[in-house]
């Protein structure tokens, strides 16, 4: 497509499909278990960072570092319980396979891999409509670093000015801002608007069916 396309960029987590809260169970889970109590608001606000960044976050850098891998083992295992049953948000699958019909590119940018991205994607069941995924994996800086993003568009092969970021945290909105595209927020992730706003959200919507149904007045118009 080149230059003379566009891209929708996607979150995925809290975005299309609502894990945001089973993410924070795991995590609070994996925490207790390694001897930490981690208020669940803490987590729910820290649900966006890579593994590593959301531990430093929650615990501090002063923090016995050689915890990092068993507490992540442990809510990856923990989460995992969830996959045959992860939850779609409203309208997920019919948005993208909507934009894709408009002539949007669509890319995933996500930090799940392997079977829990393939159980993310059975969840949004619009694979036809997505081009591209562009994974945490690949990048040396997760969000709010802008490298995710930029992935994306490479993935994309367009440029950030051709381009809209779809996210519901303020690591998201702080990712696409920096990566100098649109930025669209949804509320279903749990986040407050003004968060969002703050952190460089151009529109803030409900959820997927909210920016469906308001598409012809959106960024992604």
């Amino acid at each position: 497509m080149g230059s003379a396309g566009r891209s929708a960029v996607f979150d995925v987590d809290g975005t299309l499909v609502d894990t945001n809260h089973l993410h924070v169970v795991s995590w609070w889970e994996a925490f207790r278990q390694a001897g930490h109590q981690v208020p669940m608001h803490a987590v729910h606000r820290a649900v966006g960072l890579p593994s590593t960044d959301l531990i430093a976050h929650l615990l501090g850098d002063d923090r016995d570092t050689d915890q990092d891998a068993d507490i992540s083992a442990g809510h990856k295992a923990l989460y995992g319980q969830y996959f045959d049953r992860l939850p779609a948000l409203p309208e997920a699958g019919a948005l993208l396979r909507r934009l894709h019909r408009d002539g949007w590119t669509v890319v995933l940018a996500t930090s799940a891999d392997g079977a829990e991205l393939g159980a993310l994607r059975r969840a949004i069941d619009a694979d036809e409509a997505i081009a591209a995924t562009a994974s945490a994996d690949d990048v040396d800086e997760g969000k709010p670093a802008p490298e995710p993003v930029e992935h994306a568009l490479e993935l994309a092969g367009v440029p950030a000015e051709r381009a809209v970021f779809v996210g519901d945290t303020v690591w998201d909105m702080r990712a696409g801002s920096r990566a100098g595209v649109r930025c669209v927020g949804v509320l279903c992730g749990g986040v407050p608007r003004a968060d969002l706003e703050e952190s460089g959200a151009d529109a803030v919507y409900a959820d997927p069916a909210h920016l469906l149904s308001a598409l012809g007045d959106s960024p992604l118009s």
